[in-house]
């Protein structure tokens, strides 16, 4: 039997839109969640979601102010986790292997970039291990040189304290994100064009941690210098 393709709605599903309604709720309380300037992201049309990475909240923190569905790529150990598993296929998350780059997950993103929706990276691989921007890994780029795509940066702050690696329990701790400029389709094309990927890594990271930074300071203006 063929494999079913994973392409997602352009609408948010009901049970993300029945999920959303909850968290932001119960985030907007515990965790005193804010986001600002989402509204950089388009209303139509594929894109690249690029984000720091400090805790398995992530992705939720990210897609909670959006009308707009995303499908995160994460490592495909996670889909072998009771419930877990069918919870992540069913929001159409993309697996794919730490170990090597995954042809089938390369192809489902592109297809989602290319049928109008968000696919979400990060590019550290890892979550970070003190809340920092960690080195990105290049592997995101293969999928930029093969779609017309923008790339969106996003930065987080505060979910490491909140849900720290190894934490169990969620901390009420202050979380804050960051939508940043994009960078234009236009952009990275060039890039890409004259073989300037690495400089396109450093681009991206560079707005990354920008964005980072900037959430930081919302939420701790005394760590501004």
């Amino acid at each position: 039997m063929a494999e079913e393709k994973r392409v997602p709605p352009h609408r948010r599903m009901l049970l993300w839109l029945v999920l959303q309604w909850i968290l932001q709720v119960i985030f907007g309380i515990w965790l005193r969640y804010r986001a600002r300037h989402e509204e950089r992201l388009p209303a139509q049309g594929g894109g690249v979601l690029v984000s720091n990475h400090q805790s398995f909240l992530d992705p939720l923190l990210i897609g909670l102010p959006l009308s707009r569905p995303i499908s995160f790529m994460a490592r495909d150990s996670l889909f072998r986790i009771p419930l877990l598993g069918p919870f992540l296929r069913y929001t159409y998350v993309i697996p794919i292997s730490r170990r090597s780059a995954s042809s089938t997950s390369f192809r489902a993103a592109i297809e989602n970039i290319e049928n109008g929706n968000l696919v979400g990276i990060f590019p550290e691989g890892t979550r970070s291990e003190d809340g920092e921007v960690q080195r990105f890994k290049p592997g995101f780029l293969a999928l930029l040189k093969r779609t017309d795509a923008a790339i969106y940066p996003i930065g987080i702050a505060g979910a490491y304290q909140a849900l720290p690696r190894g934490a169990w329990f969620l901390h009420p701790r202050p979380v804050r994100v960051v939508f940043g400029e994009p960078i234009p389709a236009a952009t990275v094309k060039e890039y890409c064009a004259r073989g300037a990927e690495k400089d396109l890594l450093a681009l991206t990271q560079e707005r990354v941690i920008a964005c980072q930074r900037e959430a930081a300071i919302w939420l701790d203006p005394e760590s501004q210098d």
